[in-house]
């Protein structure tokens, strides 16, 4: 039997042992119409799920890294046939106007300088440098609503939140380069922050009309939070909250299974099972559990043995790999 290791840290003697590298597990194999579709579903969030798509409210997410609060956008999008997830990364610079829309004013006049011609200013270019964000390619006209992750908004600036207010409640924006140009340039053609290209491969773009945006199918909107922070009041009343748990030893089993086949080895449900006890006295996702027993009961060739197992040194890489999240101690 080949050994498990590709890597043999050996670089003065090269070879072609990455031919046997196997295919990647499904949760890493970066697949968006894919993605969420072995999520495991509690009623309690099909519940409020169904809750936010009929009163048309955000759904805001709490949970510990690795209860699946991502996973779940991407589920009601698959489901549903809503197509792409519409996907904005919190962080403490993200501001309101990041979500909806940037615009390149110095490439713009860098490119009228070039090109002007009796410096006149051809305005109906001017959607070659705007493309919308996340947000408010959300909001664009539409017969089925989009899917929008705002994933983490517990890290953002104190003010994001509040900013949110609006635009969940009136669901359009301007555009105030647009609106300025609307009597002259009343069409004009921005991009999208769609990921997926259209049907003649291209990217996506969308009219905007005198510079406004006005959803017709207010979007399905997931905010991921961490619990990290308490949000004012004022933005809770707009939100339908789902507090997610960590997966009992059962959930935990089901997911296993939806991840790496029926076929679960005795050794993988008792390594479920010393997870749950561990995961009491500290941090532990469920992504590592999984990343676990891929290492342990997949092949790393075409026979049957597994990777590896937990004799010798094996218990060192089981220790890094299922590491606590808010410590330094390992994993026994």
């Amino acid at each position: 039997m080949n050994s498990w290791k590709i890597f043999k840290g050996t670089p003065e003697n090269p070879h072609d042992e990455i031919k046997r590298l196997p295919p990647p597990p499904n949760w890493r194999k970066f697949d968006e119409k894919t993605r969420g579709t072995t999520y495991t579903v509690r009623s309690e969030e099909i519940d409020l799920v169904n809750a936010a798509l009929y009163l048309r409210r955000p759904l805001l997410v709490t949970g510990k890294p690795g209860t699946g609060k991502t996973s779940l956008a991407y589920a009601v999008a698959a489901e549903l046939q809503l197509g792409e997830v519409l996907r904005w990364n919190i962080t403490t610079r993200s501001t309101l106007q990041e979500g909806l829309y940037r615009y390149d004013a110095i490439g713009r006049l860098q490119d009228s300088q070039r090109n002007s011609k009796d410096n006149e200013d051809n305005l109906a270019e001017i959607g070659k440098y705007i493309q919308l964000g996340a947000l408010g390619t959300a909001l664009l006209p539409s017969k089925t609503p989009r899917v929008l992750l705002i994933d983490e908004i517990d890290k953002s600036d104190i003010d994001l939140p509040n900013d949110l207010l609006n635009i969940f409640e009136e669901g359009n924006f301007e555009i105030p380069e647009l609106t300025r140009i609307a009597s002259k340039q009343p069409e004009i053609i921005v991009q999208t922050d769609d990921k997926e290209d259209d049907k003649e491969g291209k990217k996506k773009t969308a009219p905007i009309e005198r510079g406004k945006v006005q959803c017709q199918a207010f979007p399905f909107v997931i905010l991921t939070s961490n619990g990290e922070r308490e949000f004012p009041p004022a933005f809770l009343r707009r939100c339908l909250r789902l507090d997610l748990p960590e997966p009992t030893k059962e959930e935990l089993e089901v997911i296993v299974r939806a991840h790496l086949g029926d076929n679960i080895t005795e050794r993988a449900e008792a390594l479920v099972e010393k997870f749950v006890k561990r995961r009491k006295k500290g941090e532990l996702a469920t992504d590592q559990l999984l990343n676990a027993i891929y290492l342990l009961t997949k092949t790393a060739d075409k026979g049957d043995s597994p990777m590896l197992d937990l004799s010798d040194d094996k218990k060192t890489l089981m220790n890094q790999v299922l590491r606590y999240l808010n410590s330094t101690e390992g994993y026994d």
